[in-house]
């Protein structure tokens, strides 16, 4: 009986968080994945100080991010930036 617990438990630790894919224009959620990743490493000022280049590598490494390269434009980046920087107001406390 107890094996049998123990089964179930492992395959239930084993099931995958479902995330949907992350496109150019969700904004917000590039901001939270950016902020999950540098956290409080990159205030404000740090933030708009990001070269466009480093950031659009950035964005392509987060997972399930399904845009693509030739996708993006200079007012993506801008959004982006702007809303990593709400994001890092939101978690000050």
């Amino acid at each position: 009986m107890e094996s049998k617990i123990n089964s179930k438990v492992k395959k239930a630790t084993k099931m995958v968080h479902y995330e949907p894919p992350i496109h150019w224009r969700d904004y917000e959620d590039i901001a939270m994945k950016l902020y999950e990743r540098f956290g409080d490493e990159f205030g404000e000022s740090k933030i708009y100080r990001i070269r466009f280049t480093e950031l659009l590598e950035w964005v392509l490494e987060i997972p399930n991010f399904e845009g693509k390269r030739e996708e993006c434009n200079e007012g993506h980046l801008e959004m982006i930036q702007s809303t990593w920087v709400y994001e890092w107001r939101d978690n000050q406390n």
